[in-house]
């Protein structure tokens, strides 16, 4: 007995609302369709259909099963699409989203040796600090930093970034460091529209989430323009630990009030496919992730 062939027969009677039409469809004889759903009934053990000299319809169990047995057949159709193209070549077009600095910084090098490896593979690189709807644009990949809501979309975590605040060692050395967050109103401050829209910044005090109303001495409208003015000696600043990594790194700017810290917020790949993912996504998600991982700024 090939339950999965009962299957499709079943669904396809059950969709049509006849067995001639579904004998249509499957290049069946409508007898052969008709002892492929008495066969699949037995089986079971239930009746499937209601059926009268002019319609056929599903009974409740049959309503059950449909949908059941409709996804299986989907997945099975899923896994060996997967299985015949594991050896698949990658190929056409990836689109691919992430925050802008983050797509620059850690992305891009990914995509460039992807690229230089797989030559039948075009890639949309679409990188903007506003959560863009994959489903909706059309997108393959997409980097997400924080926790994510509940979705269709497939999450793989690659890291975690921390919200931080620093400043130029040569403004700390002439400001003073801050000790505690009343300190923050003596220190001029520079804030970001992207992380910060409204004039209070969060920060931790124990286990409690603590707002501290800001009056910024300089707000820009990206994350970049605000690491200027920071290295440059004007303020405080506060963005996400990848931001300013090379930065911190480097020596030119140093953290503050490490104590008040956020809890750490997740790095995720998503990819949109509902199942198993194509070559081109499946061959770019395993190279982006471990990149991602390997990185210390992420780690």
């Amino acid at each position: 007995m090939n339950i999965l062939h009962l299957m499709k027969v079943y669904c396809s009677v059950a969709d049509k609302l006849g067995f001639a039409a579904a004998a249509r469809q499957l290049s069946m004889s409508p007898t052969a369709v008709t002892r492929a759903v008495l066969q699949l009934e037995d089986h079971l053990g239930v009746k499937l259909l209601n059926r009268s000299t002019r319609h056929v319809r599903p009974t409740d169990a049959g309503l059950v099963y449909l949908g059941d047995a409709k996804r299986i057949l989907e997945d099975v159709e899923a896994a060996s699409a997967a299985a015949s193209g594991i050896s698949e070549k990658p190929s056409g077009l990836l689109s691919i989203t992430a925050p802008m600095l983050f797509g620059q910084m850690f992305v891009m090098p990914t995509i460039t040796r992807y690229l230089q490896k797989f030559k039948d593979v075009n890639v949309d690189a679409v990188f903007l600090d506003r959560v863009v709807n994959m489903l909706e644009e059309g997108l393959d990949v997409a980097v997400r930093i924080g926790h994510l809501p509940d979705s269709n979309l497939r999450a793989l975590r690659v890291g975690s970034v921390r919200v931080v605040l620093c400043a130029s060692p040569a403004y700390l050395a002439k400001h003073g460091i801050p000790s505690s967050l009343s300190d923050l109103s003596a220190h001029n401050l520079i804030s970001s529209h992207t992380l910060n829209p409204l004039p209070e910044w969060r920060f931790h005090e124990g286990k409690k989430s603590k707002g501290v109303k800001v009056a910024p001495r300089l707000t820009t409208a990206t994350n970049a323009a605000a690491i200027e003015a920071a290295k440059a000696g004007l303020g405080i600043t506060r963005l996400i630990s990848y931001q300013v990594a090379p930065c911190l790194m480097g020596g030119t700017l140093q953290t503050v009030l490490e104590n008040f810290e956020p809890p750490s917020m997740p790095v995720h790949v998503l990819h949109r496919e509902e199942r198993l993912p194509t070559a081109k996504v499946r061959t770019f998600i395993d190279m982006l992730a471990a990149d991602l991982r390997a990185d210390p700024s992420l780690n």
